[in-house]
């Protein structure tokens, strides 16, 4: 029996999001809702949520059904309490004194250690932000969860964390889960929403074997199409050609069959659908500029220290070479972001002394985690037209094609969304014109269409690059090399799965 029932729903927000969806939610079911940046997602959970009225259509909960969605971010009015307080909070005014045991279990479900309850929540990283927020929700036992993006700002061992705690959940607990990571929804999920402005489409298959349904799907619409245009304009020159003879003849059954053919031609146009093609959210391009050196980075037994001076890892000698793609990998805190900073000033002081040495020809594209190297009180038309000497209208060209509005080039970059802002830096990169990339986590905030550009880019133009990423699925696609951060040294390692393996452990 079905706990959530949509039908026909729909939701216009200055432009159609969805429309004539029909879903229904029942016991056991692991949902992953899947869409470009900006087309619906959160905005479905919401009405789900009963936050937000749909535009049309309407949305039936079984009697006594209560809802349970997830934030993304800690409300301010919660920032200062304990990770503890936080919690109990969320449970019922009339239970909250005598069922606190029920903060314990939920905390100790979700493995958190004793001494990070009585931390605030401002003084916790964002990955224990987001658990906490999990567990405020979970904590008041609802009959079915929503969860938005919940891998955002999550490393490894905490998306391991999660993916265990949701496949141990009761199984009669519905769990709908809004995601750009297709490694979790692999592993999480038992269904896909493809949600669409239009026709959107479910399967009773996690996200990757549902895709590959969907593609075919795709492209079968596409082909009937094709055939149907193609019988349409047959009938049409047929149609011509009868219609030339009756004239000449004066023959009026000629004309009717005439008639007939075009009406004919007529009805298949009209019924004729295009396969699917998704609205981009913004080109994503890259650029690779020629590079006569073979060795681009020397790293000769370098110490990687903290900001403090305290060692963390020794490289050993290791060489960057044209080609590589070479992905990081280590537990948080290992020294991942602090050996990227080590390499980013070797390469913009070429010659200065030190264990690390880069090709005075290279030229850097570099993208942290915090996108940093946008100045967020600038605007996108600010940044590209001065940073690249461009014309105004050159720039806003440029940004158009980035998914960029002519409001959104103006706007300040920190009012953007982070999609916005990850495809912006991609733009960036694109007109530094590197030979070597360097990046930190870019596939933050991209939609599941914009890491397979970015993919499909680094590939097609070859690039050579260092990248650190929490993005399995990317990871798995993009890397040639894989060097790991391991007991104060640094490895090379055949592929990344026995890390990903034990990114679950405790650190």
């Amino acid at each position: 029996m079905a706990l959530i029932n949509l039908r026909n729903l729909g939701v216009v927000l200055g432009t159609p999001l969805f429309s004539n969806l029909n879903l229904s939610v029942d016991p056991g079911d692991r949902l992953g809702i899947v869409a470009a940046n900006g087309r619906g997602k959160s905005t479905l959970l919401n009405c789900i949520a009963g936050r937000l009225d749909p535009s049309s259509g309407e949305i039936t909960r079984g009697r006594g059904v209560t809802v349970g969605y997830v934030e993304q971010n800690v409300p301010p009015q919660l920032s200062q309490e304990t990770f503890y307080e936080a919690v109990r909070l969320a449970l019922p005014a009339d239970h909250a004194d005598g069922e606190e045991w029920r903060v314990d279990i939920v905390l100790d479900s979700l493995e958190v250690a004793e001494e990070l309850r009585g931390k605030r929540l401002s003084e916790l990283s964002g990955g224990w932000q987001r658990l906490a927020m999990l567990a405020r929700v979970w904590v008041t036992e609802p009959d079915v969860l929503l969860l938005d993006e919940p891998t955002n700002h999550l490393d490894l061992a905490k998306i391991a964390l999660l993916e265990g705690w949701l496949n141990a959940l009761r199984r009669d607990v519905p769990v709908l889960i809004s995601s750009h990571d297709r490694a979790f929804l692999d592993a999480v999920t038992n269904r896909t929403l493809f949600l669409r402005e239009q026709q959107s489409q479910t399967y009773a298959l996690p996200y990757s074997r549902a895709r590959a349904a969907l593609d075919e799907a795709d492209a079968s619409d596409e082909r009937r199409y094709q055939k149907d245009i193609k019988v349409a304009q047959q009938l049409r020159r047929q149609a011509a050609k009868l219609n030339n003879i009756g004239i000449n003849s004066g023959s009026d059954l000629l004309t009717v069959k005439t008639k007939q053919l075009r009406a004919r031609a007529e009805r298949i146009e009209d019924a004729a659908r295009p396969g699917y093609q998704e609205r981009s959210s913004g080109a994503i391009k890259l650029a690779n500029r020629d590079i006569q050196a073979k060795v681009l980075v020397t790293l000769d037994d370098a110490w990687v220290e903290t900001p403090d001076g305290t060692p963390l890892f020794k490289t050993g000698k290791r060489w960057i070479c044209q080609g590589d793609r070479i992905v990081l990998l280590g537990r948080n805190g290992a020294g991942k972001t602090r050996l990227v900073e080590m390499i980013r000033k070797a390469i913009d002081n070429p010659s200065a002394a030190g264990a690390i040495k880069a090709t005075p020809s290279l030229v850097l594209g570099y993208s942290d985690q915090a996108l940093s190297n946008l100045g967020m009180d600038d605007t996108p038309l600010g940044v590209i037209g001065r940073r690249f000497e461009l014309s105004e209208q050159r720039a806003r060209t440029l940004l158009a094609g980035a998914g960029m509005t002519v409001e959104m080039q103006g706007r300040a970059i920190s009012r953007l969304s982070g999609g916005q802002k990850a495809r912006l830096a991609m733009l960036v990169l694109r007109l530094t014109n590197p030979n070597f990339y360097l990046l930190d986590e870019p596939t933050n905030h991209l939609d599941i269409d914009g890491q397979e550009t970015l993919e499909d880019e680094l590939m097609a133009q070859e690039a050579s690059c260092l990248l650190v990423s929490h993005d399995r699925s990317f990871v798995r696609a993009i890397g040639n090399r894989f060097w790991l951060i391991e007991k104060r040294r640094l490895v090379e390692v055949d592929d990344p799965e026995a890390f990903f393996a034990d990114a679950g452990r405790a650190e």
